[in-house]
Parts: structure tokens; C-alpha cells; sequence
């Protein structure tokens, strides 16, 4: 199964691409998609939704995983985050790809077993499950990668359906 892992933003959108199999995991690739700040909004979403499209295009994944937004102070950063985690769920479905979705505490009891688990904790044990020398850079991408990752640990049905 392949799964694409999205950390959702507007200046920088994490992906990582993992195949899983036999409850064994292959990093395939992973990366972000920024968009300059000298760009207009939407034509940031359009960036993020070209370049975006081109990834999946190339590597046909059978689901895309996303993170949910979770804001509790700024409500305008929590709107643009919003709109571009539309466009790419629309990127998702106009190729027919499933998408699930799961809340940050939801990944990382799924990668390292403890909800209150920090940033760095996941990272590691990221790179540790996915068996990678050193912790995926830019942060966005290890993000993916563990969103890719909880998917495959916590939602196979979906991914049997």
C-alpha cells in the first residue's frame, strides 16, 4: 500500500511517501512545497496545488493522509491553513485517492505509543520505524511521514476498502 503523508500549511507543505507492506514500512521520498511569501494567497495555493498534483501524479498513492488543523490562538493563520488543506484534499480526490485524516495526538500514540509525546520524540521515532540514518528534514516532512505512518498503523480499513 502506498501512502502519502501530508502535513498541511500554506508556506510549507510536508509530504512523505511511504509503501507498507507485511507490516513493514519503505521511504519512497519525502520533502515540502514551499511558497514564496512575495506571492499573492491564492497564488500560493495554486503553487502548492501544481506542485502538489505533480507529486501524486508521480507517485500514485491508494491513500492520502493529512493531519487536522488544531489552532487555539490565531484564527486568521487557522483560515489560510484551512484553505490549503482544501486544496490539497482536492488535489486527493479529483485522482480518486482515499483520504483520512487524523488529529496530532492521534499520530503520535500511533508512532510512539504516548499521546503527550513531544516533537523531537516522534521525529526519532520516525526515522527509527522508517529505519533512516538521521531524523527527515525539513520538521514538515518528518511530520508527513509520521501522519503517513499513523495511517498505516491506526486506519486499515480504510486502506482495505
Amino acid at each position: 500500500m502506498r501512502i502519502i503523508g501530508i502535513d498541511p500549511g500554506f508556506a510549507i507543505v510536508g509530504y512523505g511517501v511511504v509503501e507498507y507492506a507485511g507490516g513493514r514500512f519503505t521511504t519512497v521520498d519525502y520533502g515540502a512545497i514551499r511558497t514564496a511569501t512575495s506571492l499573492s494567497f491564492e497564488q500560493r495555493l495554486l503553487e502548492i496545488h501544481n506542485d502538489l498534483g505533480s507529486l501524486l501524479d508521480e507517485y500514485r498513492p491508494e491513500i492520502m493522509s493529512l493531519e487536522k488543523i488544531f489552532f487555539t490562538t490565531n484564527q486568521k493563520t487557522a483560515i489560510d491553513v484551512a484553505q490549503a488543506r482544501g486544496v490539497i484534499s482536492l488535489c486527493g480526490i479529483t485522482r480518486s485517492i482515499k483520504i483520512a485524516e487524523f488529529t496530532p495526538l492521534q499520530v503520535k500514540q500511533a508512532v510512539t505509543g504516548y499521546g503527550k509525546a513531544t516533537k523531537r520524540q516522534i521525529q526519532e521515532m520516525t526515522a527509527r520505524i522508517l529505519a533512516l540514518e538521521a531524523v527527515p528534514r525539513p520538521d514538515d516532512a518528518a511530520d508527513a511521514l509520521a501522519v503517513a505512518i499513523c495511517c498505516a498503523h491506526t486506519n486499515l480499513s480504510l486502506l482495505k476498502r
